[in-house]
């Protein structure tokens, strides 16, 4: 091996090192699970009961439908990400916009079996992003393409102990892919005899996918028929994903990649003030801080990480407008997952969701809901270095629209 190669085997695996870090920076928890959910910033919606998407929160929620319930959806998420003000190697580079527009589909059926038991199905996300640099961005070993995906199969069931206690669980088959690409860009390099084009210099290829099983469990209690609130707990499994992946110059493919995914517990209430209007709100704790390292399952070690738990705090109301119409808006703040290990290829932050929707029923069975969000993040301060000295500086700052479309059937 000549002097030429053991650099660039070098470079790689200094510039892996860190640029593995980016691919998960964040793990992005994903808020999708319905446009119903969505239209009042998820507050209260593990114990609303108002269509069959109750399940992906709480699935002790079955025990309020007394017939059998199907709502299917679609949300758009659409992220404007920015990476501004930016540095590599201590040289300005120009900014770049990183976001792009995804889809998450959801569908799920709930059958009671008595007045005491019901089963149910659920297809939906939990976990999700996207980000993608223009191909000649200078800081592409730290940026690249992050796209990342995940469906939740949920298979539940529901017993009412009594008229206020009801409990749940379920087992969750996850599906996770992603596609993971960092590089140093084709350039050219100016030199007293004229220009030499440098190629393109592959530092993280994946294209890998694979499945992991979970848990989740869930209570509720109602006071009364307007008056009810809920405990979950989700456990997430670690995933390992297989498939075609190349690491530092090395065919890695015979192993597999170990992503921690997070558990999460949430606490919810609703409160139906008269025949008009009701409150809800909601509390979520996601343990972030479950996602420690990042390495294969042949002992590869890519990254230590210093996140931190994070927390969803949600309020909302609901306004039953007439026999047709029900209005609906929510707030939530949502803590940043990162600490003092920043990314510029999945930026993270605090987050404000403003959220609104409504839903028009067509019939007394049958109802489209309609949600939407902006979600609003703040600056945060990217500084990152390797072994070798690259560097890259920048300030980054992720806003989202989500919109969502539902519709929702009793038999």
């Amino acid at each position: 091996m000549n002097k030429k190669q053991i650099f660039t085997r070098s470079v790689i695996t200094a510039a892996i090192a860190l640029a593995s870090s980016q691919s998960m920076a964040a793990g992005f928890q994903l808020n999708a699970q319905s446009a119903t959910g969505l239209g009042r910033a998820f507050s209260g919606d593990g114990v609303i009961a108002d269509n069959a998407s109750t399940m992906a929160k709480n699935a002790a929620s079955m025990t309020l439908f007394d017939a059998p319930a199907l709502s299917l959806g679609v949300i758009a998420i659409d992220t404007d990400v920015k990476v501004k003000d930016a540095t590599y190697n201590g040289s300005q580079i120009p900014d770049d916009q990183i976001g792009g527009t995804s889809y998450a589909p959801n569908i799920y059926y709930i059958q009671p079996i008595n007045d005491k038991f019901a089963v149910g199905a659920s297809l939906y996300s939990n976990f999700g992003t996207k980000t993608e640099f223009s191909d000649n961005y200078a800081a592409n070993a730290f940026g690249g393409l992050t796209d990342v995906k995940s469906m939740n199969l949920g298979l539940s069931a529901a017993y009412r102990i009594n008229q206020q206690l009801s409990i749940g669980g379920g087992l969750d088959v996850i599906y996770g892919s992603g596609k993971l690409n960092r590089y140093i860009p084709a350039g050219k390099i100016p030199t007293p005899n004229g220009t030499i084009n440098t190629p393109k210099i592959d530092l993280l290829d994946v294209d890998a996918d694979g499945v992991a099983l979970g848990f989740n469990l869930g209570t509720i209690y109602e006071l009364d028929q307007n008056n009810r609130f809920g405990l979950s707990y989700r456990y997430s499994p670690t995933l390992e994903a297989k498939g075609d992946m190349h690491y530092a110059g090395s065919d890695l493919s015979d192993q597999k990649l170990k992503m921690p995914l997070p558990d999460m517990a949430e606490f919810s209430g609703f409160n139906k003030l008269n025949d008009k209007f009701a409150v809800h709100y909601s509390i979520q704790w996601i343990r972030w801080s479950e996602f420690d390292v990042l390495e294969t399952t042949g002992g590869v070690k890519l990254n230590d990480y210093q996140w931190q738990d994070g927390w969803h705090y949600s309020i909302g109301g609901t306004y039953y407008l007439n026999d047709q119409w029900t209005l609906r808006a929510g707030y939530m703040h949502d803590t940043s997952a990162q600490d003092s290990k920043t990314s510029i290829s999945v930026p993270d932050s605090d987050r404000n969701w403003l959220s609104g929707g409504f839903s028009y029923h067509l019939d007394s069975k049958s109802t489209i809901d309609f949600g939407l969000t902006y979600l609003i993040g703040k600056d945060v301060k990217a500084d990152e270095t390797n072994p070798l000295g690259m560097s890259v500086d920048a300030t980054t700052r992720a806003n989202a629209w989500l919109y969502g479309l539902q519709y929702s059937r009793s038999f």
